[in-house]
């Protein structure tokens, strides 16, 4: 009844807004390229505004089902360039109101958009956390940071038949989820793995980032803003434990692992450093971008992984774990334990979904069988993951 595919009409609405005029700092190449153009940096040279990649752009849209003469709020305003392609895809009969935090991103975006005479574009200078009840309610929000939580103004700002695009915190694990309203809260339509900034505002949680080590070799991120003992400032200084699944996949490819791995207490990400590996300090993270680990007291462990065939192209690498520090073997053989849980429910692939209910609420029925609990503030998540069947099965 909507005539084009969606994919179609997000592909036209990115075709039409000229990407180069939202970053006319850096060159046409990059502006066009495929990864993401940092655009705003904070004392420490930490990325705080970013214009995202442009399969990232293209994926949320999917994923928010844009239809014409919609209302829109987008949380986060960056460049401008999403508040454009979302003001293409609802038309004149829509409306785009866009809110940033950050004084100068939002300026930024206000000049960029004028420069595409997005004149239909409203840029409010303000806490995303809040929405703006004044342009509600809408059929559509778009959150383009990483939230901790979804706000209980969006919820409340929401159309009935409405939904919620954001990129959702859950333990360090980021996923693009699509929320619709269910009778208990809300629950996902898709999830889909990716990363962004974090938020900033009332409903900000910050990342604390811990070096270890010389250079510094490894970088434990630890979300929730849980504590650290000092003992693991030395956790490096003795020799490192490995353990060995049986999982060999290319590049390690283990989609939705993480979600198993993040049952684990004291569950994080930790960053290797390439230099340190190369001297043959400490063995290689199974993911450059940052491995999954664990930590507890004075020890600590990681996802590693090693060349056990393939191509350097396309090289297949067995997946293990390292640890570190007087209880780095157990911690190591923890990580593996669940990665072989993993291998023995997901094999073939796994469907996962998110609800989220208020706290006060009463638990969701298969609450005690869901993968994994995770409380907030505004919501409880439960994330369950359900087998998807071979084609041998099919």
């Amino acid at each position: 009844m909507w005539g084009r595919p969606l994919v179609e009409d997000v592909a036209g609405a990115m075709t039409a807004v000229p990407r180069h005029l939202f970053v006319p700092e850096v060159p046409l190449s990059e502006a066009y390229g495929l990864g993401a153009v940092v655009t705003h940096r904070d004392a420490q040279g930490v990325p705080t505004s970013s214009a995202s990649a442009p399969g990232t752009v293209a994926g949320m849209l999917e994923q928010a089902q844009v239809r014409p003469g919609q209302r829109m709020l987008e949380v986060g305003a960056g460049t401008g360039y999403n508040a454009a392609l979302l003001a293409h895809l609802v038309g004149p009969s829509g409306s785009v109101t866009t809110i940033e935090y950050d004084t100068e991103v939002a300026e930024a975006a206000r000049r960029h958009l004028a420069a595409h005479s997005a004149d239909r574009v409203r840029v409010v200078t303000g806490d995303g956390t809040l929405g703006a009840s004044e342009d509600g309610p809408f059929d559509r929000i778009l959150v383009t940071a990483g939230a901790w939580d979804v706000a209980q103004a969006w919820v409340e700002q929401l159309a009935p038949d409405g939904r919620v695009v954001l990129p959702l915190r859950l333990r360090g694990l980021t996923r693009v989820v699509a929320f619709e309203r269910t009778e208990t809260g809300l629950r996902s339509l898709s999830v889909v793995e990716d990363g962004f900034i974090p938020m900033k505002g009332i409903g900000a949680v910050p990342e604390k980032n811990v070096p270890l080590g010389p250079g510094p070799d490894l970088t434990l991120r630890i979300d929730d803003a849980k504590p650290v003992e000092r003992a693991l400032l030395s956790a490096l200084d003795g020799e490192p434990a490995l353990e060995w699944t049986d999982v060999v996949a290319p590049w390690a490819w283990t989609p939705e692992q993480d979600f198993w791995l993040a049952t684990l207490p004291g569950f994080c990400r930790v960053f290797v450093n390439a230099a340190a590996v190369a001297a043959v300090r400490i063995p290689r993270a199974k993911d450059p971008w940052g491995a999954w680990g664990v930590y507890s007291g004075g020890s600590l462990a990681y996802m590693a992984a090693r060349q056990v065939g393939g191509t350097d192209e396309m090289p297949m690498l067995q997946v293990g774990a390292c640890g570190f520090g007087p209880d780095g073997a157990d911690l190591a053989r923890r990580l593996t334990g669940r990665v072989q849980s993993w291998q023995e429910q997901t094999a073939g692939g796994v469907a996962v979904t998110i609800d989220a209910r208020p706290p006060a609420s009463a638990p969701l029925p298969d609450e005690d069988e869901a993968l994994l609990v995770v409380e907030k503030v505004d919501h409880v998540f439960v994330v369950t993951a359900v087998r998807t069947p071979t084609s041998v099965e099919v």
